[in-house]
């Protein structure tokens, strides 16, 4: 016991000194301006990389191109090599996996109890796919800008235009399953819901770029860069990977089971005949 609060007491001074040196160095000498660098994290002007030496693309592509990688890779081994190996006493991977699959497929049904087979496996690709994406800004891979600058790769989902797409193709599926329950009606079903696809894209985009815009904040500064960037980052990482995948995922089945439940049309009674 006494080593254990010894380790923290010399862990705390440690954190103290490193706070204190910072405090001294004072701000970070960057050449540009804190409303510079925000508005290229979020605009990506001078922050482009090269894919395969063809074209200058926002760095949330190659990152969106490497969790699809990442995922699509993960799905083959785990087809290949898990899934034949199942017990009836499930292990530790096959408990997390049967987890995971059960708590999508039990909101599809639950939501969307007509045609939700799809529903399942559409909204477990795309939790799955937010929710990897935005961890995965906390590897901290780096690349090369076409200036010659060192970047972080961001969350795909912190590009407006990855946020726009899923929102898009959300919106997609959602309406197909108005069409495949009620054929071309189904499409005016889903024209309700015009403001959908915006609400859902720029909800990621604003969500995932604030903990993009703070964590940037927090670094810009040589007297806050000091264990405070690992915690808010964490912490915001985490929570906003948590929480959009639960809200896309839970708004898709709910507008999906709504467009795709079918018309009860209710039974005319017959007037009996009088005797």
């Amino acid at each position: 016991m006494k080593q254990h609060k010894k380790g923290l007491v010399v862990w705390l001074l440690t954190v103290v000194l490193l706070f204190i040196a910072a405090l001294l160095a004072g701000s970070s000498g960057r050449s540009e301006t804190v409303q510079e660098a925000m508005r290229d994290a979020v605009l990506h002007d001078s922050g482009q990389i090269s894919l395969f030496e063809l074209k200058a693309v926002n760095p949330g592509m190659i990152s969106a191109f490497l969790v699809t990688a990442v995922l699509l890779i993960a799905a083959v081994l785990i087809r290949i090599f898990a899934i034949p190996r199942f017990k009836f006493q499930p292990g530790k991977l096959q408990l997390v996996l049967e987890e995971a699959v059960g708590l999508f497929d039990g909101m599809a049904k639950g939501s969307s109890p007509h045609r939700n087979r799809f529903m399942g496996a559409y909204i477990f690709s795309a939790g799955a796919f937010i929710f990897v994406g935005t961890l995965f800004e906390l590897l901290g891979l780096q690349a090369v800008t076409v200036h010659g600058r060192p970047i972080t790769l961001p969350a795909p989902l912190s590009d407006v235009n990855a946020a726009i797409g899923l929102g898009v193709l959300s919106y997609l599926v959602i309406a197909s399953g108005g069409v495949a329950e009620h054929g071309p009606k189904g499409v005016l079903k889903a024209l309700k819901e015009f403001s959908l696809p915006i609400s859902m894209s720029f909800r990621l985009f604003g969500a995932l770029l604030s903990g993009l815009l703070v964590t940037e904040l927090v670094y810009y500064y040589v007297s806050l860069s000091f264990v405070l960037p690992v915690i808010v980052g964490v912490m915001f990482t985490l929570l906003h990977a948590l929480i959009q995948t639960y809200v896309l995922t839970m708004l898709v089945a709910l507008y999906y089971g709504e467009v795709s439940e079918p018309s009860h049309h209710k039974e005319k009674k017959v007037p009996a005949d009088n005797a």
